[in-house]
């Protein structure tokens, strides 16, 4: 079944980890997908294996001048956008007493800002009926040490698609958060055993999410099953937050 046939989508940070797995997902479900990251050569190697469904379009999320370019390669060559997953940001560990300035406007540039105004960019070329997917995080809503400026940023992701979503709602257009636990991706890979195995001690299901499983949620934000479903949150953490 291909849930996405003849549907435009970008996703930014669609290079490595989740951002390329729901690339992947989407090309499988017949989507054509634009992907956007800062480097060049995993963005050329990433579209590389997602086949002639995809491009790769390099730029910085915070350059309104790159966003810019990406959009208008999109109307170029699709004339339209039908799914934006926002999904680029940074996670960097600091507590209270060692967070900075620099810390705080580096993480809410790329993570609030510029999620902001990449959906302000993508909206004028979404036909009625669109899916926005926000990624946020369970980080958005517990408290978890050391990161208390990376959670901030993923509860106004959360507050975006309440807002968002009652705003676009005249036009048909989705707008929704996914929100995952611990997953399994390329910044996992320097952890040591230790950190796994307790972070792994708090997910009900007993292991880390895989990417593959948080790209089958974004597909079902993303299609026409979920049509009903606008504003919500939908948690993939093996329970972590939950129970």
């Amino acid at each position: 079944m291909s849930r996405l046939n003849g549907k435009i989508a970008v996703i930014t940070g669609g290079n490595s980890g989740i951002g390329f797995a729901v690339a992947q997902r989407f090309v499988r479900e017949g989507a054509y997908v634009f992907i956007t990251g800062r480097r060049q050569g995993e963005l050329d190697s990433a579209a590389a294996s997602l086949g002639a469904n995809a491009q790769a379009v390099c730029g910085d999320i915070t350059s309104e001048a790159d966003m810019r370019r990406l959009y208008q390669t999109v109307k170029d060559k699709k004339g339209k956008l039908d799914i934006l997953v926002v999904n680029s940001g940074i996670s960097e560990y600091a507590t209270l007493d060692d967070i900075t300035a620099s810390h705080f406007d580096k993480t809410f540039n790329l993570n609030a800002r510029a999620s902001l105004f990449t959906v302000q960019g993508a909206v004028p070329l979404m036909p009625d009926g669109g899916a926005i997917v926000l990624m946020g995080s369970i980080a958005g809503f517990i408290g978890t040490e050391g990161y208390g400026v990376y959670g901030a940023t993923k509860a106004v992701m959360r507050s975006y698609s309440r807002t968002w979503a009652k705003e676009l709602s005249g036009r048909g257009i989705r707008v929704n958060t996914l929100s995952p636990g611990p997953i399994d991706t390329p910044m996992f890979d320097s952890a040591s055993d230790e950190l796994r195995k307790t972070m792994t001690a708090l997910i009900p299901l007993g292991r880390l999410g895989r990417p593959e499983e948080v790209a089958a949620a974004a597909l079902f934000l993303a299609s026409d099953e979920s049509s009903f479903i606008t504003g919500a949150e939908l948690c993939i953490d093996g329970g972590m937050a939950q129970i």
